[in-house]
C-alpha cells in the first residue's frame, strides 16, 4: 500500500495540474468506489490538494472535498494541458486511461482529465463539506505523522505505553500517520533495532535514533518519488525509485550494506514482509 512518500508525491503532482482547474462533469463507472452526489462538485474549481498520511484530499471553491484513499491498487493518472508527454504510462497503469481498471473520470476544463484506476477496487472516493474532512470517520483515526506534529517527546511516549512489536507500532496509523511496510523496515534496519522488540523497551537513545531514521528512510521516499514495487505510479503515469534504493526491504538473501558479512533473512511480522540483518539487527 503506497506509503507518506508515494502518497505525497501524488499531492504535489495533482497540485501542479489540477489547482484553478474546474471539473466540469463526472462520469461514475462504479458506485462502490465513489461515495456521493457528484451533482455536488460538478462545475466547481479545485482549489487545493492537501494529504492526511496516506490518505488525499481535493479542495473546492464551493467548499465540498473529495477524499481520497488509493489503498493497495489505486491510481490517479492526469491527461492535459499541463502535462506534455502524458501520453507515456507505466506498465503498471493495466489497461492504460481510459481502460477495463478505470472506475472514476474526472471531466476537466481545457480538455484535462482526471482518472481513478484501481486492479482490486479496495481504494474509495468520498465527497464531504471541507469543514468536515478532518472530522471523516477515517480520517480522525490518524495518529500524529512524521515532518507534521510527530514530535520526539510524543513519539516516546506512544513507544513507552505499549508491549507491542516495535514494527507493528510502527505500522498502526492510529499511532503514526503515514508509515508502512517498505519505510518501517528500512527505518528498523537503519536505527539497527529488531523489529520484535517490545516498543516499550527501547532505550531513550534507541527511540531517538529510531524517530531520525524514520525521517530520513521518509525523506529519501519523496526523494526518490516514492516506491513503485506494486501498483503505485505518479500521476503523469511514470514509476517512482525508491525501490531501487531501500536499505533492508527486498533483500532477502543479500548480504547486509552495513556489516558486510550477514545475509537479509525474511520472516512475517503481523502478516507482513519483514526483513533483518541478524547481526546487525540482535533481538
Amino acid at each position: 500500500m503506497p506509503e507518506l512518500p508515494e502518497v505525497e508525491t501524488i499531492k504535489l503532482q495533482l497540485q501542479k495540474f489540477l489547482v484553478r482547474h474546474r471539473i466540469t462533469e463526472i462520469e461514475v463507472k462504479n458506485t462502490k468506489i465513489f461515495t456521493g452526489n457528484p451533482k455536488d462538485i460538478t462545475k466547481a474549481k479545485i482549489i487545493g490538494i492537501r494529504r492526511f498520511a496516506k490518505v488525499l484530499t481535493i479542495d473546492l471553491s464551493n467548499k465540498k472535498s473529495l477524499v481520497i484513499h488509493i489503498k493497495l491498487t489505486g491510481q490517479l493518472i492526469y491527461k492535459g494541458p499541463n502535462l506534455q508527454d502524458g501520453e507515456i504510462l507505466s506498465k503498471k497503469v493495466v489497461g492504460g486511461v481510459p481502460g477495463p481498471h478505470t472506475h472514476v473520470i474526472f471531466h476537466l476544463d481545457k480538455g484535462g482529465f482526471l482518472y481513478y484506476n484501481d486492479v482490486r477496487r479496495f481504494g474509495w472516493i468520498k465527497v464531504f463539506d471541507t469543514d468536515n474532512v478532518e472530522k471523516e470517520g477515517f480520517v480522525k483515526t490518524l495518529g500524529p505523522e512524521p515532518f507534521k506534529n510527530l514530535d520526539f517527546e510524543y513519539f516516546k511516549s506512544i513507544l513507552s505505553k505499549t508491549s507491542r512489536a516495535i514494527k507493528v507500532v510502527l505500522m498502526d496509523q492510529s499511532k503514526i500517520g503515514g508509515v508502512g511496510n517498505i519505510y518501517a523496515n528500512d527505518a528498523l534496519w537503519l536505527s539497527k533495532i529488531n523489529p520484535k522488540r517490545p516498543a516499550k523497551e527501547l532505550t531513550e537513545t534507541e527511540a531517538k535514533s529510531l524517530y531520525d531514521a524514520v525521517h530520513k528512510v521518509l525523506q529519501a521516499g519523496m526523494k526518490y518519488g516514492g516506491a513503485s514495487e506494486l501498483a503505485f505510479v505518479t500521476p503523469d503515469g511514470k514509476e517512482g525509485e525508491y525501490q531501487k534504493h531501500t536499505l533492508a526491504y527486498g533483500h532477502e538473501g543479500e548480504v547486509c550494506g552495513r556489516c558486510h558479512k550477514a545475509k537479509f533473512i525474511k520472516y512475517f511480522l503481523s502478516g507482513r514482509g519483514t526483513y533483518v540483518c541478524p547481526r546487525c539487527q540482535k533481538a
